[in-house]
């Protein structure tokens, strides 16, 4: 899988847990999507660290596109 893919998919299932955290009634329903982000930060945070060692991005001086 292409590593752009795979963090954009990360980033997207992020952002909708986000949103259904900000709708959530109860602190049951947060706690849940709460632990949902943190689990996708630290997945996205491997990775991040893995590409990075790997050089897959050319270190040009431009931010990342993400």
């Amino acid at each position: 899988m292409e590593p752009e893919k795979l963090m954009d998919g990360i980033s997207k299932e992020m952002n909708i847990a986000l949103k259904a955290m900000g709708k959530a009634k109860t602190s049951e329903e947060k706690l849940v999507y709460s632990k949902i982000v943190n689990n996708l930060s630290q997945s996205l945070g491997v990775f991040l660290s893995l590409v990075s060692d790997m050089g897959l991005f050319d270190d040009d001086g431009e931010p990342i596109p993400f």
